[in-house]
């Protein structure tokens, strides 16, 4: 909070350590259960005062009219039944459309900063239906930290922090092969042989429960073996970390970007600087975020 009229909000990136898909439900949608967290690559959302609900961002390939931050307000001033409005002002950093909740961080950020500057006195329990219907990963965003995440990504359970020190991320630069939107083509894509019944994910969840380690062959995304179809051209990225020693390299939900976990801090900045400076690629090194978000 900068002022009395002023909201600052950090809007988290998210990773799925693991990502499975259940099955397809009546309503026509996917059940999905994973392991999520969230790390300290972050877009700012700050919130003020105004008669209408006005959202602007700094990146002129958003379209604010159409963006979950803009539902997302929109959604909880139904919702709270006020007349209130509110100026929000996005600065982006998180990739966009890369799989790494950008948007869906926006609108947490969004809901969480309403919610001071209407003075809604809400829980963050009570923003998680607001949320749930807004997006999948916003729910989980609401909060951050470690957590296993079910259903359509209305279902939250937080588990302690996994033992994880720091990720290196890279966005692939890449674009889906359609018109329609990147997740509603990957959805698209999936059949009965890519169901689970969530074992890997189930695992993981009980061994950071246990405060065991989070070894990199349990993580797992069952979008991976599409994610060339999806993205044509994306194993250019994943082969060249593979050809500097990354062996563990997992997509980001419904991808392109990718991640991989360095076994210090010493080799992820050489990770870092060699596929950024080298390669050109887009490459964060970054750490998780606690439960405990700051704004």
């Amino acid at each position: 909070m900068t002022d009395q009229s002023s909201i600052v909000e950090k809007a988290y990136a998210k990773v799925n350590l693991t990502l499975e898909i259940l099955g397809k439900r009546r309503d026509g949608y996917h059940d999905l259960v994973s392991v999520m967290q969230t790390v300290n690559l972050f877009d700012t959302v700050t919130l003020s005062e105004a008669d209408s609900i006005v959202v602007e961002c700094d990146d002129s390939d958003i379209d604010v009219d159409d963006n979950l931050a803009t539902k997302a307000a929109i959604e909880l001033k139904n919702r709270a039944g006020i007349s209130e409005g509110a100026k929000i002002s996005v600065a982006k950093r998180i990739p966009v459309s890369a799989g790494l909740g950008g948007g869906s961080a926006d609108a947490a950020a969004t809901l969480r900063g309403l919610n001071y500057l209407w003075n809604l006195g809400l829980s963050d329990d009570d923003l998680l239906e607001t949320a749930a219907s807004v997006g999948s990963d916003v729910p989980f965003l609401i909060k951050g930290g470690t957590a296993l995440v079910g259903g359509r990504g209305e279902e939250v359970i937080p588990i302690p922090s996994a033992r994880i020190p720091r990720f290196l991320i890279v966005k692939p630069a890449v674009r889906h092969q359609t018109g329609n939107s990147k997740t509603e083509y990957a959805f698209s894509r999936v059949d009965e042989s890519m169901y689970t019944v969530g074992n890997l994910t189930h695992k993981l969840a009980a061994r950071i429960r246990s405060g065991g380690d989070c070894p990199p062959e349990l993580f797992f995304n069952q979008f991976q073996v599409i994610a060339e179809d999806i993205f044509p051209g994306w194993v250019l990225s994943r082969d060249r970390l593979n050809n500097i020693g990354v062996n563990a390299v997992v997509l980001c939900g419904a991808g392109p970007s990718i991640f991989a976990v360095p076994p210090s801090k010493e080799i992820g900045t050489a990770w870092y600087l060699l596929l950024s400076r080298t390669y050109g690629e887009e490459a964060f090194l970054v750490e998780p975020v606690s439960p405990d978000l700051e704004s």
